[in-house]
């Protein structure tokens, strides 16, 4: 017999979140109610939850926040964002926190449900063909289907956007790229040779996985680009 799906509900409108408890319930699903961010990260760290469905405008840690502790110890866990905010900008800080979704409020519960179902699909379809796709360069690994990566056996937490950026250096390793094909295929963007966003997320991925390692595997090429490969 098939065990039912566990969902954590962090949401402090206790109305609403009894109101997604019921159809949770109604559709077999097992639910637990978190209604502020520090109690929600703590369940989420510490329980056994198949999806998470997060709030962001929580007393005590906001969603953003708490998405991105769940994506450091949790990278593949599926976490849905419910929130009242529809401006095209917190989407996009959703889902650059890691989020799998984003639903806006007020939802229809069907619509909700069937987000749900879709997540817990892709999430049972990665953990099936989980370590079939590995890029690494020297003691770096990036896990294409779970996410996760590492170096020397450490595990690294990526944004969303530091994963893509990161993956990216992985498949033209060797190979200098420059911030206009970084610009174009990370952020579909023109560049801007006025903007530094690209020298900004460079940054982070460098603090992220060469800090404290002797070997430096991010290398600038001045006038031209930067380049994955080991010195």
């Amino acid at each position: 017999m098939e065990m039912k799906k566990t969902i954590l509900i962090v949401e402090d409108d206790l109305r609403i979140a009894q109101n997604i408890y019921r159809v949770l319930q109604s559709e077999d699903f097992d639910a637990q109610i978190a209604r502020d961010g520090l109690t929600g990260k703590k369940m989420a760290l510490e329980g056994r939850y198949d999806l998470i469905l997060l709030d962001i405008n929580l007393p005590g840690m906001n969603g953003f926040d708490v998405c991105r502790q769940i994506r450091q110890f949790k990278p593949v866990l599926p976490v849905i964002m419910l929130t009242a905010y529809g401006e095209v900008e917190d989407k996009v800080e959703g889902l650059e926190q890691g989020a799998t979704d984003y639903i806006v409020k007020p939802f229809d519960f069907r619509e909700l449900v069937a987000r749900i179902h879709a997540a817990l699909r892709l999430s049972d379809l990665g953990n099936a063909g989980a370590g079939k796709r590995v890029l690494s360069v020297a003691d770096l690994q990036l896990n294409v289907d779970t996410k996760v990566v590492t170096r020397a056996g450490q595990f690294i937490g990526l944004t969303a956007k530091e994963f893509a950026l990161l993956e990216y250096f992985l498949l033209h390793a060797g190979t200098v790229i420059s911030k206009m094909d970084l610009a174009k295929n990370i952020w579909h963007l023109n560049f801007d040779p006025g903007t530094n966003f690209v020298e900004v997320y460079i940054n982070y991925l460098r603090k992220k996985i060469d800090k404290g390692f002797e070997v430096k595997l991010i290398q600038t090429r001045p006038g031209l680009g930067y380049m994955l490969m080991a010195e």
